[in-house]
């Protein structure tokens, strides 16, 4: 196993003038046996970054060490690593032990160590009964399975996941999770998985990397990301329903927005944006006025969508067992001043 040490890294793609920068001095630490989940929309660099440190995108500047070695101009063979892909890249006319045992084959080992690190790998995914399979015998969950079969099969300092559970099916995704967390337990091999679900990230994470156009927004525990953004970005993006972020002036004890003085702990003064998640409002007889405009029934709890003041949205979480309210309700919300957070209104920073 080994430390995975990322340093003010940059890419572009082309030269000079018209050259396209797409990651911005990134620096990141994974210690030796974590387990770290980059996670981000579409085109924020997450796949970029992960291919720069198996090596198979060019660095522009900044430097990658595995363990005590800098490894930008090492080839990605002989880098140590694994990589498991969105496809599963397994060959069709090979059996499942064949797949597995393939990249072992290729490096001129004994045989019999070549069974043994098989039938070792087999056991720990439970894929003993599918050894002699072909893969369009097995189901997606399967050859995902066997994909990591054959990362497991190297013995690598460093795992690296890219986005591997993005092609299967809702519950699929929960149970091969459930695999991936074992398997860490198990091998505690230092790994580095990109997704763009933040729901993966915050349930596989030992700590999270949020990226945003390139840079990172937050390096954290989920526990961290969730209960302290550092910016509006990751305030949005991590969770599900998002965070509710408002606009507005505060100014005492009172927070302007669309016409409306929503009361609030006393703090910073001026234009800002306060957040509060959905679960952090409750039910009360006094408080923030609430019109109902929908509400989305999720079995255990009930989201009801609807506006502060004329035009401002906000979700609230409500326990299925409360009485649901109705579409043109006025509702007021009550809340923990603990569970509110403030962001800076031009940079969206913390504040």
């Amino acid at each position: 196993m080994a430390a995975i040490s990322i340093r003010k890294l940059v890419k572009r793609y082309g030269h000079g003038a018209k050259a396209q920068q797409v990651i911005h001095g990134v620096d990141a630490e994974v210690h030796d046996g974590e387990f770290v989940v980059i996670v981000g929309p579409s085109g924020c660099g997450k796949s970029t970054l992960l291919r720069m440190v198996a090596g198979l995108e060019e660095v522009s500047e900044g430097e990658i060490a595995i363990g005590p070695r800098v490894v930008n101009d090492i080839e990605p063979a002989d880098r140590d690593i694994a990589m498991v892909f969105q496809n599963y890249a397994l060959y069709p006319h090979m059996s499942v032990a064949e797949n597995m045992a393939y990249g072992l084959k290729l490096r001129k080992m004994p045989k019999a160590e070549i069974d043994e690190r098989v039938q070792r790998a087999a056991k720990i995914l439970e894929l003993g009964h599918l050894l002699a399979r072909k893969p369009r015998e097995l189901s997606g969950g399967q050859r995902q399975r066997v994909a990591m079969g054959r990362a497991i099969v190297r013995d690598p300092q460093v795992f690296l996941f890219d986005e591997p559970l993005s092609n299967l099916d809702a519950k699929l995704r929960v149970q091969t999770r459930l695999e991936i967390q074992k398997l860490h337990r198990e091998l505690g091999v230092t790994s580095l998985f990109v997704t763009h679900d933040q729901v993966e990230a915050m349930t596989l994470a030992q700590r999270i990397i949020v990226m945003n156009g390139g840079r990172i927004e937050q390096i954290g525990t989920p526990e961290e990301v969730y209960g302290q953004p550092a910016s509006t970005f990751v305030a949005s993006f991590i969770g599900s329903p998002a965070m509710n972020l408002l606009p507005g002036r505060q100014q005492g004890g009172q927070f302007h927005i669309d016409g409306a003085a929503l009361d609030v702990p006393p703090g910073v003064e001026g234009e800002l944006t306060l957040g509060l998640r959905p679960e952090h409002a409750q039910l009360a007889e006094r408080g923030w006025p609430l019109r109902v405009e929908m509400i989305e029934m999720l079995g255990a709890e009930r989201l009801v969508y609807g506006k502060l003041g004329a035009a401002t949205p906000f979700t609230l979480r409500l326990d299925a067992t409360l009485p649901s309210p109705q579409a043109g309700d006025w509702l007021h919300l009550a809340f923990n001043p603990l569970h509110l957070h403030r962001f800076d209104a031009q940079t969206g920073l913390r504040l």
